[in-house]
């Protein structure tokens, strides 16, 4: 069901360009622009997965601010983007939140440039969606992707976004957007 649709942005554990794994920094953007992705698409919870101490606190002072702070009082509309926005220590415990909060464990859906065993596409993804009524966890992964292991936990790997071209290097952020828009917006 459309209603139980969750995001995690995940800082940790991710690739760098040696394939080494790393933790990345959470960015401004990433924060504000997919947050209001979610809203716009009606996505449950935004979790931004980040292990780092300096980086959560930093994170939830920027949500802080547009949640309870000045920034909410002077913008409505990004105020209400945050609502759904939170930071989470790891993708375990992201699954165990969803699961306390809607009773059973979500699906898991991870997002690549490759092609894997499990990769699905777009529409039949979406009709699952519309037609389950299980929770679902979208992962997107920031440097060059995802671990390995986080893929092999997927219950689905979403086929590549492809434009007309050989280059291939969107941001997480217009992925997002791409991504949601595909399996939640207008037939």
């Amino acid at each position: 069901m459309r209603e139980k649709i969750y995001l995690g942005l995940v800082h940790y554990p991710v690739y760098n360009k040696n394939n080494d794994v790393v933790c990345t920094s959470v960015t401004n953007f990433d924060i504000h622009d997919i947050s209001r992705s979610c809203r716009t698409y009606d996505v449950k919870g935004y979790r931004l997965i980040v292990p780092v101490d300096a980086q959560k606190m930093l994170t939830e002072r920027i949500i802080g601010y547009w949640q309870e702070g000045t920034g909410g009082q002077y913008n409505k509309d990004r105020e209400n983007a945050f609502a759904i926005t939170r930071v989470m220590d790891s993708i375990e415990k992201t699954i165990e939140e969803i699961e306390e909060r809607e009773g059973q464990k979500p699906v898991i859906i991870t997002t690549s440039a490759r092609i894997f065993s499990n990769t699905i596409g777009y529409k039949a993804l979406s009709e699952k969606i519309f037609e389950d009524d299980r929770p679902y966890l979208l992962l997107f992964g920031t440097g060059w992707g995802l671990t390995d292991e986080i893929m092999d936990m997927s219950d689905y790997i979403l086929e590549p976004i492809r434009g007309n071209t050989r280059y291939n290097h969107l941001s997480v952020r217009a992925a997002v957007a791409i991504i949601l828009d595909r399996l939640l917006g207008e037939n």
